[in-house]
């Protein structure tokens, strides 16, 4: 065969094979065009019976709480936990100063502080300052129309008003209310009155109205003690606990990590803006937190308030915070600071052992040899004992408040049996 020929049947098989291409695209088209119709069609007739679900984008579901969240403890954490495990996105409402003080008496910590906190919690989205004690109708319709609240959240425990009812009747009625589990063994109750028990060795007297406050905030129990002289707390911690307030993960290989270590009793605002500072400086910020024992040793046989794994689900739930130590060592190691692989050693100006360096054995002694420890001037002048004082100084009024809270409850529970009565 010639090359002539040759040529000419190579040009044939690429003619066929290209005509096969186009025959078959054009069959794979009709085919495709077919099906599309075919689905569309079947959209048509499935729609009206609601058979045909389009796809959506998700709506994002928006979830409220309030709160005075005053000596605000792990128990308001986890509320707000539990929360926001309800939405997306957790609003959070903070009660004013005077809403406070006439539906309940006065606070321990300011509305300022308490913002502090409120807006530290890792699980909080966006906070609504100046909230009202009670949802009144008017307010539900603001939450609904300009913030997009899909629903309203609270503990299984009353909120009742000065005249015995529920503050949260209205969220009820109108079907947009979610109840989570009041957190067991903390109150702010509780709280006042581990306070008031620890205060009782330092006094020269018994004062009579500040026994008369102790055995109404302990509830006219009797407390067990430990040697220290603070009341046993009936909190029982479990690792599921911890997990669930922990961040879940650790440092990068390249990360920065800031150590700071303390007590961290009664958490407060003071706490929040050292930490907040301290993460600022790196790339991850792990928390050493004392032992009872080591708190009882340095600040006194009445410390600390707060039990050593109540203080650090406090401190596990401030966003600023990404691990924690749980029963640190009170003098930082070259061989804790290799294992941790630690950069920074930080320490406030502010705190209940602020002249560490003139101690015999100081405890950053190591870290400072080493050229890697700092003092941060802390932006608050708040301690735990700043807080304690607040309350003894106030007795008088908190004994008031928590009457008012009981005849609030009793009128409750009173208009409640009323009603099944009938």
């Amino acid at each position: 065969m010639g090359s002539f020929e040759a040529v000419m049947m190579q040009k044939n098989a690429t003619a066929k094979f290209i005509a096969t291409v186009l025959v078959g695209g054009v069959i794979v088209g009709v085919s495709l065009y077919g099906l599309l119709q075919s689905s569309e069609g079947l959209q048509k007739n499935l729609e009206p019976l609601g058979l045909w679900k389009r796809r959506r984008k998700k709506k994002t579901i928006r979830v409220y709480m309030d709160g005075c969240f005053d000596m605000m403890h792990y128990g308001h954490c986890n509320a707000l936990r539990q929360a926001r495990a309800l939405g997306d996105e957790l609003v959070v409402g903070v009660v004013s100063d005077d809403e406070i003080i006439a539906n309940k008496g006065p606070p321990v910590t300011p509305l300022e502080e308490r913002m502090i906190m409120v807006n530290a919690v890792k699980w909080v989205d966006e906070v609504i300052t100046d909230a009202p004690y009670a949802i009144t109708e008017e307010f539900m319709k603001k939450l609904f129309n300009e913030y997009n609240i899909d629903y309203i959240i609270h503990g299984d425990d009353p909120c009742i008003l000065p005249d015995g009812t529920d503050a949260y009747a209205h969220a009820k009625k109108a079907g947009r209310y979610k109840q989570i589990k009041r957190t067991e063994g903390v109150s702010s109750t509780d709280i006042v009155g581990r306070m008031l028990l620890c205060t009782r060795e330092r006094s020269a007297s018994d004062n009579p109205n500040h026994s008369s406050l102790q055995r109404q905030f302990s509830h006219g129990h009797s407390h067990k003690f430990e040697d220290r002289g603070t009341r046993i707390s009936q909190f029982m911690p479990t690792s599921r606990r911890i997990v669930q307030f922990s961040n879940g993960r650790g440092p990068g290989p390249d990360a920065r990590i800031v150590y700071i270590d303390g007590a961290f009793d009664l958490f407060h605002a003071g706490h929040v803006e050292i930490l907040k500072l301290a993460r600022e400086l790196g790339d991850f910020l792990l928390v050493g937190i004392h032992t009872d024992q080591t708190v009882s040793e340095t600040r006194g046989p009445h410390r600390p308030i707060m039990n050593l794994h109540e203080r650090s689900l406090s401190v596990l739930a401030c966003r600023y915070v990404d691990e924690v130590i749980i029963g640190a060592p009170w003098e930082v190691s070259r061989d804790m600071i290799t294992t941790f692989n630690i950069s920074l050693v930080v320490h406030g100006t502010i705190a209940e052992n602020d002249d560490f360096q003139k101690e015999e054995s100081n405890p950053y002694a190591v870290p400072i040899s080493m050229g890697i420890f700092r003092v941060l001037v802390s932006p608050l002048g708040i301690t735990t004992t700043t807080i304690i004082r607040r309350i003894v100084s106030n007795h008088e009024a908190f004994q008031k408040r928590n009457e008012k809270k009981g005849e609030s409850e009793k009128r409750y529970y009173e208009s409640k049996t009323h009603v099944h009565g009938d």
